[in-house]
């Protein structure tokens, strides 16, 4: 048998809380681009496009409550709240109706977007990687199992800035809902537990500064927190 040992260390395990207890460990992260009408309107397209997917690593994730600094080699820092549908057993071409069985459960969620750097690459038609899919870019509350929460086909989603609304819709806007997105997504990707699929914004983003307080909300799930700090010197 060939030697197995590390020749570095292993990268930690990240993990999210449950509510009730327990870890529930993070294999990827997906996200779905422009999946409110408003808000891809305000992105400057028409806001009935098909489903498009973008990834962050798993070593993004930042719990709720936590102080960041400003991110790097960026001058337009932006939030975009989020719904997070947890995946918690393997889907590969599941139909629509079957889609809900998967999800684990479900937790708000802080898209952090490089707003100046998305845009430049956007422009020239290459990938967003640099726009999104840096460190400290995906801030998650814990997670609530699907029991508690029921299929998260509506309800109120929300965003405020040191204490002024800046978002403020209902999951029903959504373009695709959870079990129409995971079922795509499974077209293309043999889904696995721990797999995270963070579900779009709705409009009103915008950008943040050192200082500015973040705090957002989900009905039936719960509430999410992010202070922002100056940047690395």
């Amino acid at each position: 048998m060939a030697d197995q040992t590390l020749v570095i260390a292993a990268p930690p395990l990240v993990t999210v809380p449950v509510r009730g207890g327990g870890e529930f460990p993070v294999r990827r992260i997906f996200c779905v681009g422009q999946n409110y009408v408003a808000h891809a309107q305000e992105m400057g397209y028409t806001g009935r496009d098909a489903p498009f997917y973008f990834t962050k690593p798993a070593d993004a994730i930042v719990m709720s409550g936590a102080a960041v600094p400003y991110a790097l080699e960026t001058e337009n820092l932006h939030y975009e709240m989020e719904l997070v549908a947890c995946i918690g057993a393997p889907a590969f071409r599941i139909a629509v109706d079957d889609a809900l069985s998967v999800v684990y459960g479900f937790a708000c969620g802080l898209d952090m977007t490089r707003r100046d750097l998305q845009f430049a690459l956007r422009q020239k038609g290459r990938p967003w990687d640099l726009g999104k899919a840096f460190e400290q870019s995906a801030i998650i509350s814990e997670i609530v199992p699907i029991a508690q929460t029921g299929p998260m086909a509506s309800g109120a989603i929300e965003l405020r800035v040191n204490g002024l609304t800046k978002q403020s819709s209902d999951l029903s806007r959504m373009i695709w809902s959870v079990k129409e997105m995971i079922a795509d997504l499974s077209k293309y990707y043999h889904l696995q537990p721990g797999d995270l699929i963070y579900s779009g914004t709705p409009e009103g983003v915008g950008p943040v500064v050192p200082g500015d307080k973040i705090e957002g909300s989900v009905e039936n799930v719960g509430t999410i927190e992010l202070t922002i700090l100056e940047p690395e010197a």
